[in-house]
């Protein structure tokens, strides 16, 4: 049996002049060389093969004297395939041109008339790049798929999160996670459980605003057979079934006060006993709870005890919004893109530099939930390849800037940075292009504003 030969990388050439793609389909026979002569060609190319590296005419129909054409084809080779390394042609006089281009994306430039020898070490340096980058972001990848059931993100102010659940994962300690409504508070419970050790058994988790108050009881705590009409077998609640595991009460804040004094008499003695039954049972499980409630209003006011509430908070860890998680908005929703576009077999292949507009905009009420919601709407509603703000019927919005104009620029700075950062998967060079700076200018303000890639 023959081994299946390796695929060659994909160089896609963009030239008008036949004479010119004779000569560099005959330079590079290492690659599989796709030749196109203009804009349509080009980007069905594009679209088809998927090019590592492309080389760029700007210079082509209708406009061969001029470099509009060649711009757009840039632009639109970008917001494709952003991670494609495109290297253009700049002829003489016209540096300008290719300066400008590599501040809209473009990986390296070439002189015309054309070194074969030269441009064919810029392609090679190009294609080792790509794949150095890929490698990259396949580790990224499958390290984000472990930490904390695979939480995504990127922003600081998450990061910090993960971390300290992280730190007390191994301290066998009742957790309370606070934040809003789809903020991912249930997976990070079970990334807690995940990274503690109790990752053998069992996580149950139960959303107490879900089920009926005359109901909560018996799914907690179980019943014995023939306590109330219905109860046909005795069953065990989901204190039971998480023994040597983790028990989530989801929207703890909304467990009924009677109810409160049971849950607290568990968690002092940590026995059990089932609806009609006896017999105290032991039970070895950890508690962590969550709530978008302000618990300690309820405190105050009366409507959550505060006996329990100590005995259920001797960690508490509050989830910030996405609105208020720098960048992960952008990173989240080209992460949902990928997920449906793959799972409903879409040919949606990237988000429209309107809808990243959008999405760095808007506010997020419903947080991650909304987010997946809108991209999962957005890969069913769009029409071409790239999902546009119209298809996540969203609008820019407005942001109140701060009177303090030093102030204002540099949360503005902070923000962009972490944007940019987000998008181009922490990647420092795609960043400064993305940006339109340098790499050491990059470094510069990362560290002066201490941002880490």
């Amino acid at each position: 049996m023959t081994d299946k030969p390796k695929a060659l990388p994909k160089l896609l050439i963009i030239e008008d002049d036949l004479g010119l793609q004779r000569q560099l389909r005959w330079a590079y026979e290492g690659y599989e060389v796709i030749v196109a002569s203009d804009r349509a060609s080009a980007i069905d190319a594009v679209r088809a093969e998927e090019p590592a590296v492309v080389t760029l005419d700007l210079g082509l129909p209708p406009d061969p004297d001029g470099v509009t054409e060649g711009f757009a084809m840039l632009a639109e080779i970008l917001a494709l395939k952003p991670d494609t390394k495109v290297i253009v042609a700049s002829g003489h006089g016209a540096r300008d041109s290719a300066r400008q281009a590599i501040a809209d994306g473009a990986w390296d430039f070439y002189q015309k008339p054309i070194d074969i020898d030269a441009l064919g070490l810029i392609v090679a340096r190009a294609f080792h790049v790509h794949a150095l980058e890929a490698e990259n972001r396949r580790l990224a990848e499958r390290a984000s798929g472990t930490a904390l059931g695979g939480m995504i993100t990127a922003a600081p102010e998450m990061l910090k999160v993960t971390r300290t659940i992280e730190r007390v994962a191994g301290a066998d300690v009742s957790v309370m996670l606070l934040g809003a409504s789809g903020t991912g508070k249930e997976l990070l419970a079970r990334g807690l459980h995940d990274t503690s050790r109790r990752a053998r058994g069992n996580f149950v988790a139960i959303n107490c605003a879900a089920i009926p108050e005359t109901l909560l009881e018996s799914e907690l705590f179980g019943h014995e057979k023939g306590a109330f009409t219905g109860a046909i077998k005795t069953t065990e609640g989901k204190i039971e079934q998480a023994r040597g595991g983790t028990l989530f009460l989801d929207e703890i804040g909304d467990v009924p006060l009677p109810l409160q004094v049971k849950l607290l008499r568990f968690l002092q003695e940590r026995v059990i006993e089932r609806i009609g039954g006896r017999k105290p049972i032991a039970v070895d499980t950890r508690i962590v709870c969550a709530t978008h409630r302000d618990i300690d209003a309820m405190v105050a006011d009366g409507s959550f005890r505060e006996d329990l509430y100590y005995r259920l908070a001797e960690i508490v860890v509050r989830i910030p919004s996405l609105a208020e998680r720098s960048g992960d908005a952008s990173l989240l929703a080209s992460h949902f893109l990928k997920k449906y576009a793959r799972t409903m077999q879409s040919a949606v292949t990237g988000l429209a530099p309107d809808a990243r507009a959008a999405i760095d905009a808007w506010g997020w009420p419903g947080n991650v939930r909304e987010l997946e919601n809108r991209m999962k709407r957005a890969v069913i509603m769009a029409e071409g390849k790239l999902v546009t703000a119209a298809d996540l019927d969203l609008a820019e919005g407005a942001e109140e800037v701060p009177l303090n104009l030093r102030a204002a620029r540099e949360g503005a700075d902070r923000k962009t940075i972490r944007q940019a950062l987000a998008r181009a998967e922490g990647n420092i060079s795609n960043t400064a292009k993305l940006l339109g700076i340098s790499r050491p200018t990059l470094y510069d303000l990362l560290k002066s504003y201490d941002l880490h890639a």
